[in-house]
């Protein structure tokens, strides 16, 4: 599944341009941030925060880097759950590092807190999933550079219903009536009785109604995109879908019981992520991934969570922090080795599409290239607790037209849209 890596693209991704950190700075050109043109960090540091698993991926471009330019660089392992209040903690003292490990969905409170710079890519961003750029994009600026992403997909029982994707919910809901599971289609995973609208977003989008809107650049706006028609039009497919209609969506899936319907063969579809194939596999049932059917007519965008690093605002070594993710990180290399460490489908596309041999991941990467960020914006976090409310009640058969008009106008007073 993982094969060496051309050496021309390994010699292109040396074309990297970096915005300079702080307050504004001119842009660092190529020729003074490529080692190439002499750049000497000798008894200058970078330090980078990383969790255990990266942070070994972390250590070959980091030597390089180090025979290169003469600096040094210190690799702090933390806990994966602390790097975010770490960070946000100790930047604006001075005492945090100059390149952090993060997930994209903290930029919002990075930015709004001061704690991270912009980059510029230039013409290497073509080089990358355009999904993970727009992750880490806020009001048109890229702040950190994309390594890895990841979205839930329909995982199929190949015994059960065979491994050709349908395109629509109804035809998926034939598909498995026709193999015999019309009682138990499809397996709603909503964390028990909790919700979980993480994973069915795939289908609110394809009744055109983003929980967020979107500016043309990929920045996300504060307007709740999922009032109006289409979000209504979502709310009754969840009622019709649940106990008031056909009961293929039930408040009892969590985590565990969604894992042990199908990898026990009561159901042939799931909608899950790639950390549960071991499990499937591990039961013995040959698996088929592939894009998320519509259900509302449009294309079933996922969520899509990208992982990168973020560059200190408060970095006292920024160009070489720019260098090093540049030249060091932004390499398929660099990124192969962050996928041997900790399986994610790679940024850097050249990348991905080597890892792509494996159908599995390549049914990922279909979903993914679907999809959109999860919103970046710190408005995202009033929207959880209603949001998923408001998917248990409709299940449960509330009016969907009132649920959803209810949950629409808590979201907008809690962001004080």
């Amino acid at each position: 599944m993982r094969k060496n890596l051309a050496v021309g693209i390994a010699a292109a991704a040396t074309m990297a341009l970096l915005a300079a950190c702080g307050g504004g700075g001119d842009t660092p050109s190529a020729e003074s941030t490529t080692t190439g043109g002499g750049s000497d960090g000798s008894g200058a540091e970078l330090v980078i925060w990383s969790d255990a698993e990266r942070a070994e991926a972390i250590k070959n471009a980091a030597a390089d880097f180090e025979a290169d330019t003469g600096a040094t660089v210190t690799i702090v392992q933390k806990n994966f759950e602390d790097l975010r209040a770490d960070f946000l903690s100790q930047v604006p003292t001075g005492e945090g590092p100059d390149i952090t490990v993060g997930a994209h969905d903290w930029l919002g409170e990075f930015v709004e807190s001061g704690v991270v710079d912009t980059l510029d890519l230039g013409d290497r961003a073509a080089d990358f999933e355009s999904v993970t750029l727009d992750a880490f994009t806020y009001d048109g600026q890229l702040y950190a550079l994309p390594y890895a992403q990841e979205a839930v997909a329909l995982i199929q029982n190949v015994d059960l219903v065979g491994d050709t994707a349908p395109a629509t919910w109804d035809e998926m809901i034939q598909m498995a009536t026709d193999a015999g599971f019309g009682d138990r289609p499809f397996i709603l995973y909503t964390n028990g009785a909790e919700g979980d609208m993480y994973t069915s977003y795939a289908f609110q989008t394809s009744f055109g109604a983003p929980v967020f809107v979107q500016d043309e650049d990929g920045s996300y706006t504060s307007e709740v995109g999922m009032g109006g028609e289409g979000g209504q039009a979502y709310a009754q497919w969840i009622h019709d879908n649940g106990s008031a209609g056909t009961g293929y969506f039930t408040d009892t899936v969590d985590y565990d019981i969604g894992n042990e319907l199908f990898a026990t063969g009561q159901s042939p579809f799931i909608v899950q992520g790639p950390w549960t194939i071991p499990t499937y596999q591990d039961a013995g049932i040959e698996v088929a991934v592939n894009p998320i059917p519509s259900a509302g007519g449009e294309t079933a965008s996922p969520f899509v969570g990208v992982q990168g690093f973020y560059l200190s605002a408060q970095s006292k070594n920024a160009l070489l922090a720019n260098e090093f993710l540049a030249n060091y990180v932004a390499t398929p290399e660099a990124q192969q080795a962050l996928y041997d460490a900790d399986p994610r489908i790679p940024a850097l596309t050249a990348v991905a599409e080597e890892v792509a041999d494996d159908p599995i991941i390549a049914g990922f990467i279909a979903s993914a290239q679907n999809g959109v960020p999860m919103p970046n914006i710190p408005e995202m976090g009033a929207v959880w607790d209603y949001w998923n409310a408001a998917q248990i009640a409709l299940i449960k058969g509330e009016d969907p037209a009132s649920t959803w008009t209810s949950t629409v106008s808590s979201i907008e007073s809690a962001i004080g849209g």
